[in-house]
């Protein structure tokens, strides 16, 4: 969902069943407001928080490899400790990432084996995974 806790976002989490949600934010202290805000939403309405991904990250300049935190460093890291969540992983700001996106072919699909995606792919499978089962009752899977 978009960021916020307006009426979509309240509506949808109250009107359809969902078993978990993941908090993306930047480092920045206004959007770590929103996330906050957002998982705080979902505990209220009884949706497992499953963890929290920080998006732009750093920078990388493709040239000289110097490493800068353009919009902070380590702000996701700081509230998913003050909401005892875990982190399940970064994701740089990178121009790849971008222009895949904006051409409509998002780099999961059009690059799957470069570097960036070997990046979110870690967060989808393991980290993810693995905290989706602890958040998970035995009770949930029966039907």
């Amino acid at each position: 969902m978009p960021p916020g806790t307006g009426d979509v976002q309240l509506s949808v989490s109250q009107n359809i069943p969902i078993s978990g949600a993941v908090i993306v934010s930047t480092p920045q202290d206004i959007a770590l407001m929103d996330a906050r805000k957002g998982a705080e939403m979902f505990r209220k309405v009884h949706v497992p928080v499953l963890g929290l991904v920080q998006n732009m990250s750093v920078f990388q300049c493709p040239k000289c490899k110097h490493r800068t935190h353009i919009f902070g460093a380590d702000g996701a890291r700081r509230l998913a400790r003050t909401l005892d969540l875990d982190v399940l992983g970064d994701i740089p700001l990178h121009l790849n990432i971008r222009e895949t996106s904006d051409t409509g072919q998002p780099i999961v699909f059009s690059q799957p084996e470069s570097d960036e995606m070997k990046k979110q792919r870690f967060i989808y499978s393991e980290e993810l995974s693995k905290t989706v089962l602890q958040a998970i009752s035995p009770h949930s899977l029966d039907t």
